[in-house]
């Protein structure tokens, strides 16, 4: 072989090894942008809860262990926890997390698993859920919750159901669509993004449908006009109002005597609900089994907000058991 083409060939895999490790570098960014989370009001939630050693733990959105972690550090006691998370991917990043830990990780909506720790006589010390989308689902285009990247119509945090944002954008009917812009969304121009939305069918992709409803708020400047519509159809594809409400109840079941139960919410329809379920448990009543530990919704510093954005709607509501 002459020295040039021992040149050309050394050449050849020197190119070959650096696009490898291009290639290498762009899987493990994308794949830490997935498994990216930060986990809001985290020293609220631990002051709040006030683990002790050998206390028990349910984590109903346990997610990417942002909480769980704080928590479980606390308690020494990951034989009695118990994580729950309806997306598939939260779930392989928790048992590569807690791999060495004997802990109860579900893989179910939190009202499917709520449902069953109370058929199993569990309850607990510490309970918490917070509710909303985490950052991977944003992150991830193919899931389809962003409104600002071309994604397929998916919006479903488990992705095993049958029901998608495609489907409710292109197969429901006027009322109905209106209906859940304005009752998810709180959209005051639900009819006309509606209509506008069966107009333009078939949609393809999240960009298109946020072009769409864009169209009835021009000139906007902080917030984005579809935030509303993809709210709406997020919620709708998740049943997450609906799961909030029935599961809200049972949890306050789940506690043991002097368990405490903390809630963090993103939007009013949920802190709502969550405000409701704690005012009729812990009123003045002398039958109240709870007490309210949050007489007004503890927020996110302005410190948080500004390394965790994502943190500035975020309400967090706690209760005690007597």
């Amino acid at each position: 072989m002459t020295l040039q083409k021992q040149k050309q060939k050394k050449d050849s895999l020197h190119r070959e090894e650096r696009n490898q490790s291009k290639q290498k570098m762009h899987q493990n960014k994308n794949q830490n942008k997935l498994d990216e989370h930060i986990a809001v009001l985290r020293s609220e939630v631990v002051s709040y809860l006030d683990p002790r050693k050998g206390q028990s733990y349910l984590d109903l959105t346990a997610g990417y262990a942002g909480h769980a972690q704080l928590v479980l550090e606390m308690t020494h006691n990951p034989a009695e926890a118990v994580l729950v998370d309806r997306d598939d991917n939260a779930i392989k990043v928790l048992k590569k997390i807690f791999a060495d830990g004997n802990i109860d990780l579900r893989h179910q909506d939190y009202l499917s698993a709520t449902r069953s720790l109370e058929a199993e006589g569990k309850q607990f010390d510490m309970i918490l859920a917070d509710i909303g989308v985490s950052s991977p689902h944003i992150n991830e285009e193919r899931r389809g919750f962003s409104l600002q990247v071309a994604g397929p119509l998916d919006m479903r945090m488990d992705q095993s159901q049958s029901l998608t944002a495609d489907e409710i954008v292109n197969s429901y009917g006027l009322e109905q669509l209106t209906e859940i812009l304005k009752r998810f969304g709180e959209e005051p121009k639900a009819r006309q993004i509606a209509s506008a939305i069966i107009k333009n069918r078939p949609i393809k992709d999240t960009l298109q449908l946020a072009k769409i409803a864009s169209q009835a708020w021009p000139g906007y400047s902080r917030t984005h006009p579809a935030t509303r519509t993809f709210q709406a159809i997020r919620i709708a594809v998740n049943d997450e109002l609906g799961q909030l409400e029935q599961a809200l109840p049972i949890w306050l079941k789940l506690l043991k005597p002097k368990g405490r139960l903390a809630v963090i919410s993103f939007h009013s329809l949920e802190d709502r609900i969550v405000k409701q379920v704690f005012n009729e448990a812990c009123g003045e009543r002398y039958d109240a089994d709870h007490i309210l530990l949050t007489k007004r919704p503890v927020t996110a510093s302005s410190d948080e907000i500004e390394h965790n954005p994502r943190a500035r709607s975020a309400k967090l509501r706690v209760c005690k058991r007597k």
